[in-house]
């Protein structure tokens, strides 16, 4: 009899696929890669516990992608858009040195909740970034800042074949390809829409402004943007 192959155990085997990626980038310019980090023995406790938890089933999900992880973010724990103080309500594990932005993080949370609640977003969603490792550069003041994947053209350029792998390697979890959510109405999508344009993955990709964006600038139309958030995770 061939042992169910879950959800969460080909999300865990794309981890521990990550774990190995080395990519030379330029000078000033760093991957950091929570699954072979200094944390990697907790980072793989609190993503086994958490994907178990919420896709330990052969579900199909639609796949919603943000661009990097941030470095003391994601980058950190390996579950996107997760914080650290919901992580240890969910797993009871802590990541040290963690930090995400709060505003940003409890819209996310907030639209959740208004889906459904936690079990039934995850049961119908998986999240990650169109470059699932997090990316550093050093500034002008010589200070180690994030950054995106499309910050640079060389840089994307040289990114290019790990995201066309990565984003090809999740699909075949069992994702939906009818939609694709993108985090970031600007150049995430502007680059995600080239991308599925030369290599088909999605019929449709459907831009969603990133809750910082909307937190920091636009708070006062936090409802609208929440509206929009639904109505396109609810589509048929």
């Amino acid at each position: 009899m061939n042992e169910r192959v879950t959800f969460a155990k080909k999300v865990l085997e794309f981890n521990k696929e990550l774990s190995h990626i080395s990519i030379d980038l330029p000078e000033g310019f760093r991957i950091v890669n929570p699954y072979n980090g200094e944390q990697r023995e907790a980072v793989h406790r609190i993503t086994t516990t958490f994907y178990q938890k919420y896709f330990n089933d052969t579900l199909p999900r639609r796949l919603i992608l943000g661009s990097s992880p941030a470095r003391r973010g994601t980058a950190r724990t390996g579950i996107p858009f997760e914080d650290a103080d919901h992580l240890k309500k969910e797993t009871g594990i802590l990541i040290d040195n963690f930090h995400i932005n709060q505003s940003s993080s409890n819209f996310l949370y907030d639209v959740i909740s208004n889906y459904g609640g936690s079990k039934k977003f995850y049961a119908n969603f998986y999240l990650n970034f169109v470059c699932p490792l997090g990316l550093t550069r050093i500034n002008a003041k010589g200070n180690e800042v994030n950054c995106n994947y499309y910050e640079s053209k060389q840089v994307q350029k040289l990114l290019l074949p790990f995201i066309v792998r990565s984003i090809r390697r999740q699909i075949n979890f069992g994702i939906d390809t009818s939609v694709c959510y993108c985090i970031g109405s600007g150049e995430n999508y502007k680059v995600l829409t080239k991308i599925n344009n030369d290599y088909h993955f999605f019929k449709t990709i459907i831009p969603l402004e990133h809750p910082r964006f909307i937190m920091q600038y636009n708070s006062q139309n936090k409802d609208k943007y929440m509206e929009k958030y639904i109505t396109a995770l609810r589509r048929d």
